[in-house]
């Protein structure tokens, strides 16, 4: 597989992680949490779309599907697919650097195990 593919293939599963970050940190902010609290339907989306890192996952996600839709047009999604395992890693790594979430060895393993099914992948 060429290495401009695999980037593009890495480069849209970083944004995923990123999204799910970003996500985390907007659901999990003032506003969010008490319209949550209130569980008032208009009031939850109002504080959800009016959230800057809620939007800011919605972006990294929508270029993500920009980035794997091009990775789609260039190779086989059953080649491509496996690499999407690798958002496990990025996610538990970058949830531990930034918001603090603890890794369990047990996590750590299955989250490499996971990085071991990619790589076995990618080699057939």
């Amino acid at each position: 597989m060429p290495i401009a593919i695999v980037g593009l293939i890495l480069l849209s599963v970083t944004l995923s992680a990123i999204a799910q970050i970003s996500l985390k940190i907007g659901m999990s902010s003032p506003a969010v949490s008490t319209a949550l609290a209130r569980g008032e339907a208009g009031q939850i989306a109002l504080s959800v779309v009016a959230t800057p890192h809620i939007l800011t996952g919605l972006a990294c996600y929508g270029l993500g599907m920009v980035v794997w839709l091009a990775v789609l047009a260039k190779v086989d999604v059953t080649m491509a697919y496996p690499f999407v395992g690798l958002g496990f890693l990025v996610t538990l790594a970058l949830g531990v650097l930034l918001l603090g979430e603890t890794m369990s060895l047990t996590r750590l393993i299955g989250t490499l195990l996971v990085v071991l099914g990619v790589v076995l992948t990618a080699q057939s």
